[in-house]
């Protein structure tokens, strides 16, 4: 298991065949997830690709040049799920900084908004990854950039998305009423019709749960069905910034865990089964690891400790986990060991093999 920890934390490159099954997993090259002194230069070929394209148009700031920042900024968001965050960190970073060289050039007005839609989304990117990796000061510096490019530029979702995240962050820490206020606050900034209001709409309902109030969580629950029942899956559900009905059943699932439903159970393995599945654009490994700790949650709660142990350890064995999601797996480990398992001890350990003796604070306890 400590080897195991090695690899992802990059101190020893695994033999060939394991580099294949990680690779596999990340959905990634070799160069890219081990970094074998060819990353920089593969996130330099990103920019470079697009500064020559921009070259050869007649402006300095093209029609063309920003087209395929705004398509990069996609692939970006999409690939989201599926890298780990400071190697996504790595490449927004490096978009940013060719925003910011862009903003030297020559442009129209429409031209100038269009970059600064660009680098709100980016940085808002930029501010997810900091948070997976609970660098909140450089986290909030980024969502203050985002918020105020979406500001200059008239665009209410991008504001909306900041409040989310912000939200998001919140819950981390176990601060579900501020949590809970944040929310509404993106959602009262954000369009009705658009993927953030559903998305804060969530969290608002998550926060609810985490007090234990059971009324309110079913209403944002009850919003949120509404909203997302006529929608069509989107071109690319994966990404990060448009929600799709997959999304929906996996929030049911962690919501109703949090509040202790018994109904957790059965939403959680079948969000699961379609993570784990081709369906909705392949597996998402790094959303079915979170989904696991939403069964294990659900099964402690249904008095199936020794499942809930079960669940969890593959949860923390398959190394995806985000440390802003270690809480989440200390909370099912102590739920295990309130029952006393044998279990508990084992898994305990695979923890801090895998993730280390975290010096950070427990999360306060679901209400009841």
């Amino acid at each position: 298991m400590r080897r195991i920890r090695d690899h992802e934390c990059g101190k020893h490159r695994p033999d060939d065949e394991y580099a294949e099954l990680y690779c596999r997993v990340y959905g990634l090259s070799e160069s890219a997830l081990f970094n074998d002194g060819h990353e920089e230069v593969d996130l330099g070929d990103e920019i470079d690709a697009i500064e020559l394209a921009r070259r050869v148009a007649a402006s300095n700031v093209s029609t063309e040049t920003l087209e395929r920042l705004e398509l990069a900024i996609d692939d970006l968001a999409s690939d989201y799920p599926r890298t780990p965050p400071a190697q996504l960190l790595g490449r927004v970073r490096r978009h940013l900084e060719y925003v910011t060289r862009l903003f030297d050039g020559k442009k129209t007005l429409a031209e100038h908004r269009r970059l600064l839609l660009a680098g709100g989304w980016l940085s808002l990117l930029a501010a997810t990854c900091h948070i997976d990796l609970r660098q909140y000061p450089a986290a909030a510096a980024r969502l203050r950039t985002a918020g105020q490019l979406a500001g200059h530029a008239g665009h209410d979702e991008i504001r909306a998305w900041c409040l989310e995240t912000e939200a998001w962050q919140a819950l981390t820490e176990g601060e579900y009423q501020h949590a809970m206020i944040l929310a509404q606050g993106a959602q009262d900034v954000a369009p009705r019709t658009s993927s953030a209001f559903i998305q804060a709409t969530g969290q608002e309902g998550r926060a609810w749960a985490r007090m234990g109030k059971s009324t309110e969580t079913r209403a944002a629950l009850h919003r949120i069905h509404r909203m997302v029942s006529p929608m069509p899956m989107p071109d690319r559900p994966e990404h990060h910034f448009r929600y799709d009905p997959a999304k929906s059943d996996a929030y049911t699932a962690t919501t109703l865990s949090w509040l202790g439903d018994p109904a957790a159970v059965n939403y959680a393995r079948q969000v699961l089964a379609r993570l784990e599945s081709a369906v909705d654009g392949g597996p998402r490994p790094r959303r079915a690891a979170s989904a696991r700790l939403d069964l294990a949650l659900a099964l402690l709660a249904t008095d199936e400790p020794g499942e809930a142990g079960y669940v969890a350890r593959q949860a923390l064995m398959s190394g995806l986990l985000v440390p802003s999601n270690y809480w989440r797996a200390k909370e099912v480990i102590a739920g295990v060991e309130e029952h006393g398992l044998a279990e508990a001890v084992e898994l305990r350990e695979v923890y801090r093999e895998l993730y280390g003796s975290s010096s950070e604070p427990q999360r306060p306890q679901i209400n009841s």
